[in-house]
């Protein structure tokens, strides 16, 4: 049975800090764009206030979340428990990007760990917080994060990854411009 939050509460937090892995959707207002639906891991996600979360954006093979915020703002963050007890946990919101030359960078920034190839922070101000059973999520055993991401960006270097978010960051799959091609 789905119950539903003004905000995040101190249980909901600690279901949210218990976690190895979450979820990221968006959309562009097009009927026929693409939804997106991102993982997520590293410890990169962050509770600022019981209505407002952030987390560290990674450079990736796309950028569609922020380019989808961009247009729209529509954001969905969920997290679900894969040992016991059950649960799924959904925050609704409102979100934007903080580029590294944003003002606010410097004050988010240091809220989480230094990880290769950091391409933004995405912030959310949360409107609706729901939980569910989560019944049907199977249960899998937690081996530790991967590395590849982190490797693969170590191995780049800050020029490869400013070349690599040139050629691949800047826009969506449907055409829209990403936040990040304001500073190239």
């Amino acid at each position: 049975m789905a119950k539903f939050f003004e905000c995040i509460t101190g249980e909901l937090q600690d279901f949210i800090s218990a976690q190895h892995i979450f979820f990221v959707g968006s959309a562009p207002l097009s009927p026929t764009g693409h939804v997106n639906l991102s993982p997520k891991g590293l410890d990169c996600f962050r509770i600022l206030s019981p209505k407002r979360v952030a987390y560290i954006d990674l450079t990736g093979s796309s950028n569609e979340t922020s380019a989808h915020l961009e247009e729209n703002g529509r954001i969905t963050f969920m997290f679900c428990a894969f040992e016991e007890p059950a649960s799924i946990l959904r925050l609704y919101g409102q979100g934007n990007t903080i580029l590294p030359t944003s003002p606010d960078w410097n004050s988010l920034y240091c809220l989480f760990p230094e990880i290769p190839g950091t391409r933004q922070i995405i912030v959310a101000d949360i409107q609706r917080v729901q939980t569910s059973c989560g019944f049907g999520v199977p249960l899998y055993e937690y081996r530790g994060q991967r590395q590849t991401l982190v490797n693969w960006a170590s191995k780049k270097g800050e020029e490869g990854i400013r070349e690599y978010q040139q050629q691949k960051n800047l826009i969506s799959l449907d055409g829209l411009s990403a936040p990040l091609s304001k500073i190239f």
